[in-house]
């Protein structure tokens, strides 16, 4: 599935023309179709017949952090901005008691293959405090040896002492937040990050025998160009990063608060965005980063490679991943869980999520049970967002329908795009092209039923 730089450039007018607003489709349904029907007693029973036929999946783990020191004006995620620790003591304590109750409901082995810490900045915690959340972990669960352990870092916030004391609590992934290099736009953004103590942190990584290393760069900020961050890009080839991610900065100032302190007039036009796109995927193939999928790159011989030229590669609220079949236990502020055929989120507000737990129920707020259809399209749409082409034999016979009469209208469709060289359908197959690789979610939107009677995408930003 490896990209070149040419297999991925294409015709703006094309980008312009399929360019609309869509998901990320870390889950389908998203979380946006997700209702209050589905509450903590229906979360609680799927936790209680996980096992099915005497096999019960194996266990992953993402537990939420939302406190960060600084507010990034470009920040979309659920944070709390604050510099008090005596927060984070009492949301160790509350997250301790969640882990307990759920824990104390799963049904079969408690083994974890995956374990992410998400935020917010989960290295705002202290080193006393990562312990103290290590075990929590440790008393309900087993991690197994050689699994995927990985942690958000900000660079800013973390010593090499505090990195070598996460190896030593079993991580061995860690994502690096940058964004942007340039200090015209880490001021805009209200990120001031250096390279050297950036450098610092992917070193004592490797040093503490971290198995891969990512980081995080956005396109699209205030007062981004080409030229600046064509040094950005210079500057993470020099580092030599495992995995690196390419995002486009969602500008809706409505929905998160933040980003109304950016300057509207600063943000590079969207032909400007495309451009610096287009430089990053040069850049980035031609340094030898296979190009996975939507805003993510690889090496060669990295995990998500090598997994997605096996076709194990599978996506999730973390984004791309090595491990398919696992329940997802998510813990904190509005984390979001996928046990068997079903979503849960947490309470969105940290008071919400206290007063739950301090009434002994687990704080689930709203979720999903997927429908013989939710899941049908989720297969769908997994396997064009990960492999990059679907098996029409295979969908027929796991899901017991006849494709061409079950997807008529989306068939229909698609045809403008395999007319445009986005995509190739025959008896068999339905095959991205090298053109419709970077628009893959504007084909899995065709796929999805929600939008399909929900025409309004304002919630949702643009996919390039």
């Amino acid at each position: 599935m490896a990209s070149t730089y040419n297999d991925l450039i294409f015709d703006p007018e094309l980008i312009r023309r399929f360019d609309v607003s869509g998901p990320r489709y870390t889950s389908y349904p998203t979380a946006d179709r997700f209702v209050e029907a589905f509450d903590a007693g229906r979360y609680a029973m799927w936790l209680r017949k996980r096992t099915v036929g005497g096999i019960t999946r194996p266990l992953s783990l993402y537990v939420h952090i939302p406190f960060c020191n600084t507010v990034c004006y470009y920040c979309g995620c659920n944070k709390i901005v604050t510099k008090d620790h005596s927060r984070s003591a009492k949301y160790l304590k509350v997250l301790d008691k969640e882990m307990g109750l759920a824990a104390g409901m799963v049904e079969g082995g408690h083994e974890v293959v995956q374990l992410h810490f998400g935020g917010g900045t989960p290295t705002f915690l202290s080193d006393d405090e990562l312990h103290e959340a290590m075990d929590s972990i440790r008393r309900r669960f087993t991690l197994v040896p050689n699994g995927e352990y990985s942690i958000e870092v900000d660079p800013r916030k973390v010593s090499p002492e505090t990195v070598a004391l996460l190896g030593q609590f079993g991580f061995n992934r860690m994502s690096v937040g940058i964004q942007d290099f340039d200090p015209l736009v880490q001021g805009a953004v209200n990120r001031i990050q250096s390279v050297g103590e950036t450098q610092a942190v992917i070193e004592a990584a490797r040093a503490s025998g971290f198995k891969s290393v990512s980081v995080d760069l956005i396109y699209g900020l205030p007062k981004q160009n080409v030229i600046s961050f064509n040094r950005t890009l210079e500057t993470i080839i020099s580092l030599s990063p495992d995995r690196v991610s390419v995002y486009h900065y969602a500008h809706l100032p409505r929905v998160f608060k933040p980003q109304r302190r950016i300057e509207e007039a600063d943000l590079p036009s969207a032909d400007a965005r495309l451009h610096i796109l287009q430089l990053a995927i040069r850049r980035l193939t031609e340094a030898g980063y296979v190009y996975i999928g939507m805003d993510h790159f690889a090496k060669p011989d990295d995990e998500l490679a090598v997994a997605q030229r096996q076709g194990r590669l599978h996506r999730n609220f973390q984004g791309y991943s090595t491990y398919a079949e696992c329940d997802l236990l998510a813990f904190g502020v509005s984390a979001i869980s996928k046990v068997g055929p079903t979503y849960a989120q947490n309470h969105k507000t940290i008071e919400e999520y206290y007063d739950a737990l301090d009434r002994d129920t687990l704080p689930v707020f709203r979720g999903i049970e997927l429908s013989a259809d939710d899941l049908l399209r989720r297969s769908i749409i997994q396997a064009l967002m990960c492999h990059f082409e679907l098996s029409i034999e295979s969908i027929e016979i796991a899901h017991l329908i006849d494709f061409k009469s079950y997807f008529a209208r989306e068939l229909v469709d698609l045809r403008d795009m395999e007319k445009a060289e986005l995509l190739r359908i025959d008896e068999r197959w339905i095959s991205v092209l090298a053109r419709g690789r970077m628009l893959v979610r504007a084909i899995a939107m065709v796929f999805d039923r929600y939008l399909r009677a929900d025409r309004d995408r304002a919630r949702y930003s643009k996919i390039i």
